[in-house]
């Protein structure tokens, strides 16, 4: 009789930003399916998702890789439902309306990499600051790069998993990478960046360091973090027109408010309209401009107004289901 070790992942009921929890379930004879993940309850008023005299929650299994770091592994995210199996009040998944899988997503994931010991990110000597931003972004060397080791080993953990891994690079301060997924549907793409995630902030436990989400962890004349939404539907795939990308972009700008409330918490600190970001009061778009709120990337005028568009607001720490929800509802209503 072979085991294998199933951890199963969900998104917790703090809030505005929700944490990863994991617990392993061990199955018998498991065929590697999604469809023989069997659903599994959690204590939900130890996550803020319950109360103790009603606390059973459960993990409905949605997605399923194989877990790179334990032999007969599998890593299962999960969506949280009630115990009537509606979706939970925290499952942002649910409200995703993609079903289709018509938009597609490419989620540029920024991070700073911190000391457990100096709470400080990589590069940053004590009581002090390294040297300006300017020679760290994409630099090669170990004056300048910080932290190399721990995210080639996580590149190679996500491919192995199985993740539609697109690339990395060192960002622009001191300590800070940034990793690229992609998936064809909105909910696919979501369930690929929590796994990235899960398998980066895993890794850190035997490095003494940890990961830093916030936008703007270093205050000052440093870059903050985000997450930037690569996105498309057909539509913008195969329309080949100006006209068309430019009533899409203006379908944005009567609901900056709705998209800034779930692109992140603390962004304001990082969408000031300096470091390579548009103001938080304000919104525009632009070809190849990377100050505007949306980017229409270079390549998609190239290819005749063919291609897709680059919201650049969304926080390192915000969730890409609420990302991709909020985005898909005003692309459609475009």
């Amino acid at each position: 009789m072979s085991k294998s070790k199933l951890e199963y992942i969900w998104l917790d009921g703090y809030t505005p930003t929700a944490n990863m929890r994991s617990k392993t379930k061990v199955i018998n004879n498991f065929s590697g399916k999604i469809d023989d993940c069997p659903e599994w309850s959690f204590d939900g008023s130890s996550t803020k998702q319950a109360e103790g005299n009603s606390s059973d929650c459960i993990l409905k299994p949605v997605s399923i890789y194989p877990d790179p770091t334990r032999e007969s592994g599998y890593l299962v995210m999960t969506e949280v439902l009630n115990s009537d199996r509606t979706p939970h009040i925290s499952n942002s998944r649910s409200t995703i309306d993609d079903d289709d899988n018509d938009f597609w997503f490419g989620f540029e994931q920024e991070y700073f990499i911190m000391d457990n010991e100096t709470q400080l990110p990589l590069g940053f000597p004590v009581g002090g600051y390294p040297g300006p931003q300017g020679m760290y972004y994409c630099s090669v060397g170990g004056k300048n790069t910080h932290g190399r080791e721990l995210v080639e080993i996580h590149s190679d953990l996500c491919i192995d998993a199985g993740l539609n891994f697109e690339g990395i690079n060192q960002e622009v301060a001191s300590g800070q990478w940034e990793f690229q997924v992609f998936a064809k549907g909105a909910k696919n793409a979501g369930d690929e960046v929590w796994i990235a995630r899960y398998l980066l902030d895993r890794l850190t436990e035997d490095y003494g360091f940890y990961i830093e989400y916030h936008p703007k962890p270093i205050k000052g004349d440093w870059n903050g973090s985000g997450m930037h939404a690569n996105f498309s539907n057909n539509t913008l795939r195969t329309c080949g027109d100006k006209a068309t990308y430019e009533k899409i972009c203006e379908a944005f700008r009567p609901l900056t408010k709705e998209h800034i409330e779930v692109y992140g918490e603390f962004n304001d600190q990082r969408l000031t309209g300096l470091h390579e970001t548009q103001s938080i009061h304000e919104f525009s778009f632009g070809i190849s401009d990377r100050g505007a709120s949306i980017r229409i990337p270079i390549g998609t005028v190239e290819s005749g107004w063919k291609g897709w568009l680059e919201d650049r607001r969304p926080a390192s720490n915000a969730d890409p289901y609420k990302v991709a929800a909020r985005i898909v509802k005003t692309v459609k209503s475009a």
